[in-house]
């Protein structure tokens, strides 16, 4: 009896250990479609509405999603393999399904200003040889960089120009007017990117335009005053001339230590008026809108006073041509005049 139970529990746990580790072998009615490029499985397989009622939604969904990830992998591991330093990976092929793109395709990229006037001009860009001769060195040397034709930083001698500075150094003049134009190149590099992304470039003081707006001229004023060491405290002011602008202020924090007498005043304000139903009054505010009030009703009166009396002679009917006391209209009759006139 013991042995029938103990024979009985290792075949219960077998049988759920059966369960848990399903065979890789999956059969479906029709076969999924497969985009190995993609890591796609499709399945068109109908889904019956009696087991999706039957079992639990969250079950039926995830024995569903195993089946179909069981033969995905499956199909990935028919593709040729090969060994990656210890592990086995798989050559995926191309896609086949095209998937909608995340974000937008790229904008082409906007002309230079060079490249505009060159095209303006007609300017053909000609490609030109990356190797020249060397008159000096009697061999052929690249035109650019490391060991380039015709480098002139190699000279140990310059000869002084009639015109220059005796005493200067033209080795270091050489070397300022090299790195001059490589900040000048990069500096035009970085206007074209910001000219081709719309982005408006900082400039401070003076920036070259048609005509200079009176605003410039006095932000250019002021960041000349607040470029030197005391950030223009000890400037002198020119005679009317107006304190600048936007310029910002100071903030002042009370102290972290100390008497905490003026803090507590405030707050006990701040609650006092927080927790006060009735709202705080202002006297004159309420004083001028009443004298407003008054003036306006004083004037009305007065309007209304006014046009009641109207033009002496002239007399209200209902319309032209309307009869009045007399039997005449006020307006529509006719107007006798002396004999011989009409």
């Amino acid at each position: 009896m013991a042995a029938c139970s103990v024979e009985a529990l290792l075949a219960k746990a077998e049988q759920e250990e059966a369960e848990k580790l399903k065979s890789i072998s999956v059969q479906k009615e029709l076969e999924l479609e497969f985009d190995i490029g993609n890591l796609l499985a499709i399945d068109k397989n109908r889904i019956e509405s009696r087991d999706f009622r039957e079992q639990k939604k969250e079950d039926f969904l995830r024995s569903l999603a195993r089946d179909n990830t069981q033969l995905l992998i499956n199909e990935i591991w028919k593709q040729p393999t090969e060994r990656v330093e210890e592990a086995i990976v798989t050559k995926l092929p191309d896609p086949v399904t095209a998937l909608p793109r995340e974000k937008p395709p790229p904008k082409p990229r906007a002309p230079t200003k060079w490249e505009e006037f060159a095209k303006l001009k007609g300017i053909q860009k000609k490609k030109k040889t990356n190797l020249v001769w060397d008159e000096t060195a009697k061999d052929w040397r690249r035109r650019w960089g490391y060991q380039r034709a015709k480098d002139n930083t190699k000279e140990w001698l310059i000869e002084v120009p009639v015109t220059a500075d005796p005493n200067e150094d033209q080795f270091a003049k050489r070397t300022a007017a090299k790195k001059e134009r490589v900040a000048k190149n990069e500096f035009n590099r970085l206007k074209n990117i910001a000219r081709a992304q719309k982005v408006k470039l900082p400039g401070e003081g003076l920036v070259p335009r048609a005509q200079q707006p009176k605003e410039d001229l006095a932000r250019a004023v002021s960041v000349a005053r607040t470029s030197t060491a005391s950030m223009g405290r000890f400037q002198d002011r020119l005679p009317k001339e107006k304190p600048p602008r936007n310029t910002g202020k100071k903030r002042k924090f009370e102290p972290n230590i100390g008497d905490f007498s003026s803090e507590k005043k405030k707050q006990l304000e701040m609650l006092r008026l927080m927790g006060s139903k009735t709202p705080k009054l202002d006297i004159n505010k309420a004083v001028a809108k009443q004298i407003r009030e008054e003036n306006r009703e004083e004037a009305v009166a007065k309007y209304k006073k006014g046009g009641k009396k109207g033009r002496p002679g002239s007399m209200s009917g209902k319309g032209k041509g309307g009869k009045g006391k007399g039997g005449q209209g006020a307006g529509g009759g006719k107007r006798r005049g002396k004999p011989g006139q009409q």
